[in-house]
């Protein structure tokens, strides 16, 4: 088993694009060195990254001991711009967690390459590879989160996790209060599939005050909107498994829904954010079965985070200061019940440019249900890390 741990007028449109391309790969927009040319096209280039220093109650699977490791969570140099008043794309280079477990030199690739096509706000398409449309916490941004990441296999789909490839189409009605999405992308591929068929998700949300008119989320505005959002999404996809793979019988299909909640009040007081969604993911039990052995464990799941932050009205010497509360459940379908666990977890942003240059800290316990005597990643342990985040 395995565990798979942004309707304007036309004149407008490049920009909503750029933030666009921003929001699905990255976070929003912080426009380094920009290249025009001819009337319409732009080119803007971006550098990001994230440096953790993290302090972990075991080493690897058959090690318990403490572990203190420094790595690049994120490494990536984005291209992103317009070709025309319609078209845009996007283009992500990562080396993500570089010298992570003694894991150096990791190789560079494409997280993201993408094109846009905006007919209009109402209808928008993008077309290449891209951040799954899923689950709310995956298309926040993962360099404008309210606690240090996101959850580490909760906010993740089992087949597509971060990225899928495929075409979606979406757009903003109601003023830019309802937003919809469809997706049709590759989803699991494979020899151990049924059959080859295409992943289909589906998701809307509904913005009570503030509208969140971007393809991607933040997790804090960092108090410059009102926000009230709920949003629900459904994924499905045929013949992804057989329950009996050796002799190739019982044909399964993966189902997934979600539904999730955002809030963000500023307030003279302060700034308040609270955050939360449930996930119920399943391919019908094949992974009690007898199933191909990448099945991955997190295939049969339902679980919920609840998250809330606090940011202080005034700067605390060079920057703000924004306190934040995580809380996770997990419930694996698996028989052994050694997968279902529970993360608390508590810290703080520190943001001395806002998003572009803050330091993160925080502490987590990750508490099992029932814990594996034969692997220390599945017996409780506490986790500390401290984060420095710069964009360029």
């Amino acid at each position: 088993m395995t565990i798979n741990k942004s309707e304007h007028c036309r004149s407008h449109r490049p920009l909503a694009s750029l933030a666009l391309a921003a929001a699905i790969g990255s976070g929003g927009v912080y426009a380094g060195p920009t290249i025009t040319y001819g009337d319409e096209g732009f080119v803007t280039l971006n550098y990001s990254v994230q440096i953790w220093a993290q302090g972990r109650g075991y080493t690897s699977s058959t090690d318990s001991g403490e572990s203190t490791d420094i790595f690049l969570r994120r490494n990536r140099i984005t291209l992103s711009g317009q070709y025309n008043d319609y078209v845009g794309f996007y283009a992500q280079l990562e080396a993500g967690n570089d010298s992570k477990g003694s894991q150096d030199n990791r190789s560079v690739y494409y997280r993201d390459a993408y094109l846009t096509f905006d007919w209009s706000d109402s209808m928008r398409f993008i077309v290449g590879r891209f951040k799954n449309t899923f689950s709310r916490e995956n298309l926040e941004a993962c360099l404008e989160p309210l606690t240090l990441d996101r959850a580490e296999v909760l906010s993740y789909s089992p087949f597509g996790g971060s990225r899928d490839t495929g075409l979606a189409m979406w757009g903003n009605l109601a003023d830019g209060h309802l937003q919809y999405r469809v997706m049709a992308a590759d989803g699991r591929e494979g020899d151990e599939v049924v059959k080859d068929s295409p992943r289909l998700t589906g998701r809307v949300h509904w913005s009570f005050w503030d509208p969140e008119y971007d393809y991607g989320y933040r997790g804090t505005y960092l108090g410059t909107r009102k926000v009230l959002t709920i949003g629900a999404a459904y994924d499905y996809q045929a013949d992804v498994a057989y329950s009996n793979y050796p002799s190739r019988q019982g044909a399964n299909d993966y189902k997934a829904w979600t539904a999730d909640v955002f809030v963000e009040y500023p307030s003279r007081a302060g700034t308040f954010t609270v955050s939360s969604a449930y996930f119920d993911y399943s391919v019908d039990g094949a992974i009690n079965d007898n199933p191909d052995p990448s099945l991955p464990v997190n295939s049969e799941l339902n679980g919920y985070y609840a998250k809330a932050g606090y940011l202080f009205p005034d700067k605390i010497g060079l920057g703000r200061l924004q306190m934040f509360v995580r809380y996770e459940n997990l419930d694996y379908g698996v028989n052994s019940g050694y997968f279902d666990n529970t993360w608390m977890g508590a810290g703080f942003n520190y943001y001395v440019y806002g998003q572009q240059l803050k330091l993160t800290f925080e502490y987590a316990r990750i508490d099992f249900d029932r814990e594996d005597p034969a692997n220390a990643a599945l017996q409780d342990y506490d986790q500390t890390t401290l984060g420095l985040q710069l964009i360029f």
